[in-house]
């Protein structure tokens, strides 16, 4: 008895399930790697399209496409620009949606609950650590391709399709405003993968009714007759970034489409927290 009370008074749950175990554990699954792969190969595989072909745009107009070979900077502005509306949604849908759902799959979550790690820690640390994986796989791409961009293209300012240019550190300053805005905007997505992750033990059904209902999302917004309805949808505001690369940059797009995604998302992860609090894991 004295043995049971000892353990028991030196238990803290702080140090159950640490942040550092869990990301590693993440790190070396093979879908992590594989979308690692994929973003890391996106830039060289669109720096090959630009090689062969010539953009342009049939109206006349002078798009962000059409001056991709401008900079590096301009490379990597079109790399986020052609990953946002789905490639980008893919990660953020996979790492927050595969994760408890997974345990479960592997009939491994009800072992670690009886380790014994409090419900709320183990949400807690397996949420930090998906939106982690999801931010460094956006900050990867953009990353990337202004390396590549600036080897083939040289260092030079952003060139923009409406006139006039943003020198290459304000350019910079910019396109990592564009990223974090880009993370904030897809909080939707990871807030459905993550809920659906704590009411399935299938992680393909969490991470595709994420995706797909990202697109029902996508789709919505592009039906016109909604009209101001639009604006409550996340979808309305995920190109609203295209505001911070201009010579005078744009704020309100962005405050009001980030405010739509939190809100969303906040109450998603609250849904998925206290499911989870009350549900019967026999897997």
């Amino acid at each position: 008895m004295s043995t049971l009370t000892e353990v028991a008074s030196g238990y803290q749950t702080r140090h159950t399930l640490p942040l550092r175990v869990e990301l590693v554990r993440q790190l070396k699954r093979r879908r992590t790697l594989v979308m690692g792969a994929i973003l890391t190969l996106l830039p060289f595989v669109l720096l090959i399209a630009f090689a062969i072909g010539t953009p342009h745009d049939r109206t006349g107009r002078i798009t962000l496409m059409d001056q991709a070979t401008a900079s590096g900077a301009n490379f990597a502005a079109v790399n986020l620009f052609v990953s946002v509306g789905f490639l980008l949604v893919i990660p953020v849908a996979l790492f927050c949606g595969d994760t408890v759902a997974s345990e479960a799959s592997w009939s491994s979550l009800r072992y670690l609950l009886a380790a014994p790690v409090p419900r709320a820690r183990l949400l807690w640390s397996k949420l930090v650590v998906a939106l982690g994986l999801s931010l460094a796989a956006m900050v990867l791409l953009p990353v990337v391709a202004l390396a590549v961009g600036t080897a083939a293209y040289g260092w030079g300012p952003l060139q923009i399709p409406t006139g006039g240019a943003l020198d290459t550190g304000t350019a910079v300053q910019r396109l990592a405003v564009t990223v974090a805005y880009v993370f904030v905007s897809q909080l939707v997505t990871a807030g459905l993968a993550f809920w659906l992750s704590t009411k399935t033990d299938a992680p393909l059904g969490a991470v595709g009714g994420a995706v797909g209902l990202t697109i029902v999302g996508n789709v919505l917004d592009a039906v016109t007759a909604l009209g101001h309805w639009r604006d409550f949808l996340p979808a309305h505001w995920q190109f609203a970034w295209a505001d911070a690369v201009q010579p005078h940059a744009e704020w309100s797009g962005m405050i009001q489409g980030g405010a739509i995604s939190v809100s969303y998302a906040l109450v998603l992860f609250a849904l998925a927290f206290r499911g989870f609090a009350r549900k019967d894991v026999v897997s």
